[in-house]
């Protein structure tokens, strides 16, 4: 969606390329950016694109409006769940990144900053990103369970995964608002910064990431994942065979003579 662009009624997904990063702003403020089945899609659209252009090399999700997003909205949602539909083609580069048949997983990195009320589907799309910069005026709420049903995007995996069952089932099934300073001690934002500077924090970052070898820097990530998911041994046999590939690459060589050199490194990803 180009910047200048009116937003929809059914809200819209805008983005952005700045050198090597892709700015994802999710705009529907006037409803909280509650998603809609329509958003929902192009979120997935924004994500793949980020996965196929390999100019792009780190992704930023964000809020237009002074909130990250009220979740779902379910209204529009609810035929689509009565039916057991979702709401994402298949194909696409699933944002909430759960492997599922028919679906893409994110390979490159995502920063995401978190503001004011960020609920549900919200703290779903940050869990499944790699780094969270909360703002500290954030309200967070997995409150599926409030409204009759269960959250599926991830929260009922992550937040025991971050927080340890008990942590985990406190929030899921109180259905309770907590702060910022509990998304920390949680491990499910990594950041809190004074709210306003939330995103260019998160800029920062990714631009950091973007500065270092693509090729590595996916194969880091997806090794870090492989250990969470399926145990540290079946991440640790991936590395003989991932070292020689990546030491086979132009940006390793372009390492060692940017070390040589003593300048910074001019990485292609190839």
């Amino acid at each position: 969606m180009n910047p200048d662009t009116p937003t929809p009624a059914e809200g819209g997904i805008r983005t952005e390329v700045r050198g090597h990063l892709l700015l994802i702003g999710i705009d529907r403020p006037a409803k909280r950016n509650g998603f809609t089945p329509a958003m929902l899609q192009a979120l997935a659209e924004a994500y793949t694109r980020l996965d196929d252009d390999p100019a792009l090399r780190v992704g930023v999700l964000h809020a237009m409006g002074d909130h990250f997003t009220a979740g779902l909205d379910l209204p529009s949602f609810a035929p689509l769940m009565q039916r057991g539909e979702r709401a994402i083609a298949q194909g696409l580069v699933d944002p909430t990144d759960l492997g599922r048949p028919g679906y893409r997983r994110r390979t490159k990195p995502m920063v995401v900053a978190v503001k004011g009320i960020t609920y549900t589907l919200g703290i779903e799309l940050m869990l499944a990103a790699d780094i969270v910069v909360a703002a500290d005026d954030c309200r967070f709420s997995q409150l599926e369970v409030q409204r009759g049903i269960m959250a599926t995007g991830g929260a009922t995996l992550r937040m025991a995964e971050r927080a340890g069952l008990g942590n985990a089932l406190l929030h899921l099934l109180a259905a309770d608002v907590f702060d910022s300073a509990e998304a920390l001690r949680l491990h499910f934002v990594q950041r809190v910064v004074p709210v306003g500077s939330e995103l260019d924090e998160a800029l920062r970052i990714a631009e950091a990431i973007a500065q270092q070898a693509p090729l590595a820097v996916v194969a880091t990530r997806l090794n870090a994942l492989k250990a969470v998911e399926q145990g540290p041994m079946a991440a640790a046999d991936e590395f003989e065979a991932t070292q020689r590939r990546l030491a086979n690459s132009e940006d390793a060589r372009e390492g060692v003579l940017s070390f040589q050199e003593k300048r910074a490194a001019r990485f292609s990803g190839r």
